[in-house]
């Protein structure tokens, strides 16, 4: 007797093809989250950076004007400290930016991870469909295996009966 295929073979294949696709695309999702977590940081710290140097400069520019530094000097300060102003303000524009860049990689990671939780669900369901479908086939073989054996001690037992022989037993 040949081997029963299961039917429903290719839909499990796909299935699988499916959870393997959705485990990928978290793991890209999760990555992107953790590159644009690290470009924050970066980007807050080069905010901490600039603030130093605007801190820095001011402080130098308060000591050239207690030395009696000349106004063209002043002036070079002062616009150092404002373009320095205008980076931060850059900068926190940036990681405002940047902010909303983790909120949409978040959302696309609860995505990707809903994807993935319903993918395996939909395998597991296919696999256990398998597993009963096994089950089953198996205990019809048996089933079948033992009328079988049944039928072949009843024809061994009517064939002795009509040559007459004696059973073991008796």
């Amino acid at each position: 007797m040949a081997k029963q295929k299961y039917r429903l073979q290719a839909l499990l294949n796909l299935k699988e093809r499916l959870k393997r696709r959705a485990e990928i695309a978290l793991a890209k999702a999760i990555n992107e989250l953790n590159e644009a977590r690290k470009k924050l940081e970066q980007l807050e710290e080069e905010k901490e950076k600039i603030i130093e140097k605007w801190k820095a400069a001011r402080k130098e520019m308060r000591i050239q004007m207690d030395l009696g530094v000349a106004v063209g000097k002043g002036n070079v300060h002062v616009n150092f400290i404002k373009k320095l102003k205008e980076d931060q303000e850059e900068k926190e524009e940036e990681i405002e930016d940047q902010k909303a860049v983790i909120e949409d990689c978040e959302g696309k990671v609860a995505l990707a991870r809903r994807n993935y939780i319903d993918a395996a669900k939909e395998l597991q369901v296919m696999e256990k469909h398998k597993e009963l479908w096994q089950k089953k086939v198996k205990e019809e073989l048996n089933a079948k295996e033992q009328k079988e054996m049944d039928d072949l001690g009843s024809t061994i037992h009517q064939l002795k009966k009509w040559r007459g022989e004696k059973n073991v037993f008796e």
